[in-house]
């Protein structure tokens, strides 16, 4: 059994680059340039986390231009995959970023860990969670019942998700009745009138 991630004798990035039936050799090498960047990093950082991802991009910063770094991304990210696939690692720390910012893609992940305050970078990205309002379960169930029952149900689940934004950006309105909710969200959220 191979030991895991990351592995001293780095036969989990042979495995893997030869699992990828990659034909141009020269594809091979950059493959194997960039996740032997990453793991000498990992291996000296320690451990696996937004840390070790940032000292990544920081020194290879040095070496490649901005587009090219972004774009080497993309093979740290199917590397995790795999790696937390086959069960080397626990966790995958892009992953974990995605989850906590509730967005779908790296890149912005990966945009945001490689600008100059990464905080605040990854604040701006953060979503509200989908159907995380006070009405967001009753709002989800809707919108599954709708669909089980073979309506296409696209554009009004759009409305009730921008709703739901307007309510987790409105905490105030929680305990407040839905006819109040409304009022406050037509009138952009202002005080209303007496």
């Amino acid at each position: 059994m191979i030991s895991r991630w990351p592995d001293s004798d780095r036969m989990r990035i042979g495995s893997y680059v030869a699992s990828l039936d990659l034909r141009n050799l020269k594809s091979r090498t950059c493959y194997q340039q960039v996740l032997h960047s990453f793991q000498d990093i990992v291996e000296r950082h320690g451990m696996l986390d937004q840390q070790a991802l940032q000292a990544w991009l920081r020194e290879l910063a040095s070496r490649w231009a901005t587009s090219t770094l972004l774009h080497r991304t993309r093979i740290i990210d199917r590397f995790l995959d795999h790696l937390l696939a086959t069960g080397a690692i626990d966790h995958n720390p892009v992953e974990a970023l995605r989850e906590a910012c509730h967005i779908k893609q790296s890149m912005p992940i990966w945009r945001a860990l490689i600008s100059c305050n990464p905080e605040q970078a990854l604040a701006r990205l953060r979503q509200p969670k989908p159907f995380g309002s006070v009405l967001g379960e009753v709002m989800a169930e809707h919108v599954a019942m709708m669909r089980r029952r073979g309506y296409k149900y696209t554009s009004q689940p759009v409305r009730l998700l921008q709703f739901d934004r307007f309510l987790q950006l409105n905490p105030q309105l929680e305990t407040e009745p839905l006819s109040v909710m409304n009022n406050d969200r037509s009138m952009g959220g202002h005080e209303r009138q007496p």
